[in-house]
């Protein structure tokens, strides 16, 4: 290989959403204001859960986690946009590129189980209310919010390792505005078959087989919802799902269209949407999906607020 084309893989050139500097300023006040949205919503919800030993409870503590997974996971791709439209620069370096999409995926596969694990707490809770506690021990909360991460940190360095044998000549122009796998494995001059067939494994793994317990919990739970005899207490119940099933739409409607389609039909506009719906829009409507509709979780951000407020004064 020619020095020259060896040396082009020392860094990518990021499009980002747009070209024009106009719409890169309406898109850096708008994304600035996300970010800050996401950040005050998922850390506050951490907060009042672990602040608040009432909320010291399977369903908050999976959601404590869900909160610290969504903002790492918008915190690993909007800062760096934000730099980049700032300093007027779209270049980012090999390593970097690397990393980026490291955590990418690490945070969205812990993001894709953990929302699984949340449906069956929840089928748990309707459908055996009286063993609840008795399943729901603290050891199987832990096993259950734990293996996601760890499983999640293997597929990713599995991901990174396949990547870094690639070659990248010529083009190293991205069409995206963070290192995804996917625009990353067109712009390769080597053959990427063996990290396509690893991209489908683990999209079934972490996406489909997901999505798939998440409908039969589900199916199982508006059977077990049916069969309760006063309209209250099916109310009740199924204001309890109604939020998660508001996120599950939102994260899975957007990562099946990206990973599962066949590529005949993605294009760079599409995925790029994609992209901003579950790394920037589904980790700022989280905490409100999750908080409006909960009197406990408003109850306890309350008391946070008010006693940072008299700490304060």
């Amino acid at each position: 290989m020619e020095p020259r084309n060896r040396t082009s893989a020392l860094e990518f050139i990021l499009l980002g959403l747009s070209e024009t500097p106009e719409q890169e300023t309406l898109l850096f006040s708008l994304f600035l204001c996300m970010y800050v949205v996401m950040a005050m919503g998922n850390l506050s919800i951490i907060l009042a859960i672990s602040s608040d030993s009432h909320l010291h409870t399977p369903m908050y503590f999976f959601l404590a986690n869900l909160s610290l997974v969504d903002f790492g996971l918008a915190t690993n791709t909007v800062p760096k946009m934000l730099v980049n439209i700032q300093i007027r620069s779209k270049s980012i370096s090999y390593a970097c590129c690397l990393t980026q999409m490291y955590f990418f995926h690490f945070f969205g596969i812990v993001d894709s189980v953990l929302i699984a694990v949340m449906a069956y707490d929840r089928f748990v809770a309707i459908c055996h209310p009286l063993h609840y506690t008795t399943i729901m021990s603290p050891r199987l909360c832990g096993l259950l919010a734990g293996s996601p991460w760890v499983f999640s940190y293997f597929i990713s360095l599995t991901h990174i390792l396949l990547m870094a044998r690639l070659v990248f000549c010529g083009n190293n122009e991205l069409p995206h505005y963070f290192c995804d796998l996917t625009p990353l494995l067109r712009l390769s001059c080597t053959d990427t078959s063996v990290n396509k067939i690893f991209v489908l494994i683990v999209a079934g793994l972490v996406i489909a087989t997901p999505f798939i317990c998440i409908l039969a919990s589900y199916a199982r739970i508006i059977v077990a919802i049916m069969e309760v005899p006063s309209a209250g207490g099916r109310k009740k119940a199924f204001s309890t799902c109604s939020s998660h099933l508001s996120v599950v739409a939102l994260l899975y409607g957007t990562t099946i269209g990206v990973y599962l389609c066949p590529s005949s039909v993605r294009t760079a506009v599409k995925e790029k949407a994609s992209a901003v719906m579950y790394t920037t829009v589904t980790p700022m409507l989280n905490p409100f999906i999750y908080s409006l509709r909960n009197r406990d979780l408003k109850g306890a951000l309350r008391k946070l607020v008010n006693r940072k407020i008299t700490s304060s004064s």
